[in-house]
C-alpha cells in the first residue's frame, strides 16, 4: 500500500489536491472518505467531481444516499452513508451494482457499510488541524 499526504490551508488548495487524488488513484474507482463531521469530506468530493468533469452542482446525498453525476465517458456516484442504520439499507438500494459498474464511486461515512466495501479501495482520511487547515492522508492499494 502506498500512502500520500496533502494539506489544505484554504478552499483554493482543493482543485490541485483533487487532481492529485484522481491521478494517484490510477485505475481504482472506489474511493472512501473518512473524517469526523465538518472535516470537509463533501467539499473535497465536490472538488474531485469537478476535476473529473461534473458540470452540475454537487451536493451531499445525505437523504437520497446516492447522487449520480455525468462526466465525460460515463457516470460518477457520490454516496453519503451517514443516515444508514443497517447494512441491509445499502443492499436494498443496490450498492453492489454501483460498485460493480466500473464508475467512480465516492463515499462519505464508509465505515457505516464497512462489510460491503470492496478491494481495491482508495482510502482518504481527513483531519482538521487546530489552525483550521486539513490534513488529507491517502492510502492507495499496491
Amino acid at each position: 500500500m502506498r500512502e500520500l499526504s496533502f494539506r489544505s490551508r484554504s478552499l483554493s488548495d482543493l482543485p490541485s489536491i483533487a487532481r492529485n487524488i484522481i491521478l494517484e488513484s490510477g485505475e481504482y474507482r472506489l474511493l472512501a472518505f473518512y473524517g469526523e463531521m465538518g472535516a470537509g469530506k463533501t467539499t473535497l468530493i465536490r472538488s474531485v467531481c469537478h476535476a473529473l468533469g461534473v458540470q452540475s452542482e454537487v451536493t451531499s446525498p445525505t437523504f437520497a444516499l446516492v447522487n449520480e453525476y455525468f462526466i465525460p465517458g460515463g457516470s460518477l456516484f457520490h454516496f453519503d452513508f451517514y443516515r444508514i442504520n443497517r447494512v441491509s439499507e445499502a443492499l436494498d438500494f443496490g450498492i453492489e451494482e454501483y460498485f460493480d459498474s466500473g464508475s467512480w464511486c465516492l463515499m462519505e461515512w464508509p465505515e457505516k457499510v464497512q462489510e460491503l466495501l470492496r478491494e481495491p479501495l482508495v482510502r482518504l482520511y481527513l483531519q482538521v488541524q487546530p489552525d483550521g487547515s486539513r490534513n488529507i492522508r491517502m492510502q492507495i492499494p499496491s
